[in-house]
């Protein structure tokens, strides 16, 4: 649905159910994450409450390095580190924001909100910039729409339930 929409992925094709052929990519060392409704670390870091509905989608980056906690940077300190161009900063953002609408409106056709999600960028051969990460319960927060019940990773984290389950009730929905 993404490339289908102009976004440039490393997805080539389904093999089965559990594996995919990807173009090889080098990952950059950033996650890259979009918020549409406070939640989560958002909601902790700055002392406000979940479910603050923002006015336009918060654009956030965090530096990949486990031993460093993977702590938040910003455009100027991923440029000056060398972990992208201004230009490839640019492109990144420009595509997740784009992303975040199309997601925004796929899950809301299935009753879910988006509140928020993490996703990684990859450069293939050729030096282009590539969505290479999954999209999933596992890598965004998603509510219903009504209920406002968690049908993603928070489960786990909360200890809220069945995992399997939640992550069921999205696929069953995306299935019809």
């Amino acid at each position: 649905m993404l490339e289908e929409n102009g976004i440039h992925t490393h997805y080539i094709e389904t093999l089965n159910e559990t594996d995919m052929r990807a173009k090889k990519v080098t990952i950059l060392p950033l996650e890259v994450i979009i918020r549409n409704i406070s939640a989560g670390s958002f909601a902790k870091r700055y002392g406000v409450e979940e479910g603050i509905e923002f006015k336009e989608p918060t654009f956030e980056l965090s530096y990949k390095n486990d031993d460093l906690g993977d702590p938040l940077m910003n455009e100027d300190h991923a440029v000056a580190l060398g972990l992208v161009t201004r230009e490839q900063y640019d492109e990144i953002k420009k595509t997740t924001l784009k992303i975040n609408e199309l997601l925004k409106d796929f899950f809301h056709g299935i009753g879910v909100t988006l509140v928020d999600f993490k996703i990684e960028f990859g450069t293939d051969k050729d030096g282009n910039i590539l969505l290479a990460d999954e999209i999933s319960p596992d890598t965004c927060r998603l509510w219903d729409e009504k209920t406002k019940e968690k049908l993603d990773k928070d489960i786990f984290r909360r200890d809220l339930g069945n995992l399997t389950e939640g992550y069921q009730k999205v696929l069953d929905r995306i299935r019809g």
